[in-house]
């Protein structure tokens, strides 16, 4: 029997988690100087209100190894071998840790899965399918090396404060951005994020021409599932890229979620992104 772990910044929804039998486990937010558990002590609204209010941008920790061993031992199933999906080691420590923590407990495979949030769910869902369907470790982390190349994942930002006080842009960029009401599309690839372009216009407005244009884009899509994934109070984005997936008709299941504390800390709310495999 294989067991399917993963990072909290899978951004699965807990029914599917429930059903697939998969465990996930928290990686650490500060908040005015106090570490809270991403999901479990601390949820995206607390850290909206606090920044909104003039807080520092909430920051994030990787799990450390014992937290990981814990898990491991916890989730060991009899006889068998956990894969646990990590964050991509290029956003955070979390792989290492991990590996750290594997070979110290046994049968416990940690896999890199070089992506985040819906991306990360894709891989981590596509591992839990794989092992109902009984496959040996060594056929699921074929097929996870695989995956990874034909992963993609995007999203379009409404706000740039979130980064700016996280350092990852400066001031006079967001300024112009929120001026010209620009909103920058990011696409992990390899690893890493990069801009690959930037819209103009509402949130609104973006997020219907974000999505026409990655479908548009994606004509060799594997048309299994598509995942929208949020940091959104309401259903408002969600339900344009909802609409727009369904009347493109190619795939068979669109799945929804929201992001969770460790996403939200970098992007902040009325975020919006896509994921899919590539065939």
């Amino acid at each position: 029997m294989i067991k399917i772990t993963s990072d909290s910044t899978c951004d699965l929804p807990a029914y599917l988690l429930e059903q697939h039998h998969m465990a996930t486990i928290p990686l650490g937010i500060i908040k005015g100087g106090v570490l809270y558990r991403d999901g479990v002590t601390i949820r995206t609204a607390d850290i909206a209100a606090h920044v909104d209010g003039g807080g520092d941008i909430t920051t994030t920790n990787a799990v450390n190894i014992a937290d990981y061993e814990t898990l491991f031992r916890r989730e060991a199933p009899d006889g068998g071998a956990i894969i646990h999906i990590n964050i991509g080691s290029g956003f955070s420590s979390c792989h290492q840790n991990a590996c750290l923590a594997a070979a110290e407990t046994g049968a416990v495979y940690a896999v890199d899965s070089a992506n985040l949030s819906a991306g990360q769910g894709l891989l981590a869902l596509s591992a839990a399918e794989a092992a109902g369907e009984g496959k040996s470790a060594e056929e699921i982390l074929a097929l996870l090396e695989e995956l990874k190349g034909r992963c993609e994942m995007s999203f379009v930002l409404d706000r740039l404060d979130y980064m700016k006080k996280g350092g990852r842009c400066s001031a006079v960029t967001a300024l112009g951005a929120n001026l010209l009401k620009l909103h920058p599309c990011i696409e992990v690839a390899g690893g890493q994020m990069k801009v690959v372009k930037k819209y103009r216009g509402s949130i609104e407005k973006v997020v219907a021409d974000y999505v026409r244009e990655r479908l548009a884009q994606g004509r060799n899509l594997d048309t299994k599932r598509a995942i929208i994934v949020d940091t959104c109070e309401d259903d408002s984005l969600a339900s344009i890229a909802r609409d727009i997936l369904k009347a493109d008709g190619r795939f068979q299941e669109i799945i929804e979620t929201k992001a969770g504390c460790t996403i939200f800390s970098h992007c902040g709310p009325n975020t919006l992104g896509l994921a899919f495999l590539k065939e």
